[in-house]
């Protein structure tokens, strides 16, 4: 049989909503380009009504998934990195579209699902590490356990995978769910991350991923009354105080760039940036959490 030429499928790339892969509802997408300035894809651009929708999706999310037991949550990451070993060759040819060598760019993906794994394996231990049972004065039994946030806003860094997933997998390891405004020059990997996830056990709108234009998002992110904290690891440091100020209108906990000290930032320091090859450290789990304790009489 003669072969005979055909037209490429090419992909759409959407958002990731609640599960769903939905196009900007306001019809814009915008183009991305390689590192040679070559185009490669047409990205939807998120409006703020579609971040709306993903917030509302990640509240509804997290009422099921903050209760699920800590080793369910881990069996779950554990069944994304699965999933993530599977796609290792398309994330590796994205990464070398976004610039990198093919030695670096296989290493990175490799890192990105060791990451994985290892948050996943924090699930059924963060507990123990962060609770305790306190010694009172008193009849009383004293125990200090820890809670998820909430809704975490996240504006990822420009690694467009192994930096994703180290502020992606602390956050739900833990029980939190989020909305991503995914790197403005690389988005792909985002969305091939969403694929991973959308066909893993996880629930949909634990994590809801948005395309499109940082100045434009990540305003509405912070200062959105639903949502609990950020994670402002992908944003210049002199945005930093707009979004800050923007989310002071309700309570939020707020992670600056390079302040969370085990990946290789200093905490607080001005211009500090994530290393995303260092250590992990545990700073992204526990800077999401809240301690709640409880006192209870003997013998009751």
């Amino acid at each position: 049989m003669s072969e005979r030429n055909r037209l490429a499928v090419r992909k759409t790339y959407k958002l990731f909503i609640g599960g769903a892969f939905p196009r900007s509802e306001s019809g814009r997408s915008y183009v991305v380009n390689d590192a040679k300035g070559r185009f490669l894809a047409n990205a939807s651009q998120a409006s703020r009504k579609d971040l709306r929708d993903a917030v509302t999706a990640a509240r509804k999310a997290f009422g099921g998934w903050s209760r699920r037991t800590p080793y369910n949550r881990g069996q779950i990451l554990y069944r994304v990195a699965e999933m993530l070993e599977g796609r290792h060759a398309q994330f590796v040819d994205e990464l070398r579209a976004a610039g990198l060598q093919k030695n670096a760019a296989v290493a990175e993906v490799d890192e990105a699902i060791d990451r994985w794994v290892w948050y996943a394996g924090w699930a059924d231990k963060l507990a123990a590490v962060t609770g305790a049972a306190n010694p009172v004065a008193g009849p009383f039994f004293d125990f200090s356990t820890p809670e998820p946030t909430g809704v975490v806003g996240i504006a990822a860094p420009d690694s467009p995978l192994l930096g994703l997933v180290s502020v992606v997998a602390p956050v739900i390891v833990s029980g939190n769910t989020c909305v991503v405004v995914a790197s403005e020059p690389a988005p792909l990997p985002a969305i091939t991350l969403a694929e991973v996830l959308a066909t893993s056990d996880l629930p949909g709108g634990v994590v809801n991923l948005l395309t499109g234009r940082r100045d434009e998002l990540l305003p509405w992110l912070a200062s959105h009354m639903d949502v609990n904290a950020l994670d402002l690891a992908g944003v210049p440091e002199d945005r930093v105080r707009e979004l800050e100020e923007a989310a002071a209108e309700n309570l939020k906990r707020v992670l600056r760039p390079g302040a969370a000290a085990g990946n290789g930032g200093v905490a607080g320091a001005a211009g500090a940036r994530d290393d995303w090859t260092g250590d992990p450290g545990t700073a992204r789990m526990t800077a999401f959490l809240e301690v709640k304790t409880v006192w209870h009489p003997v013998g009751v």
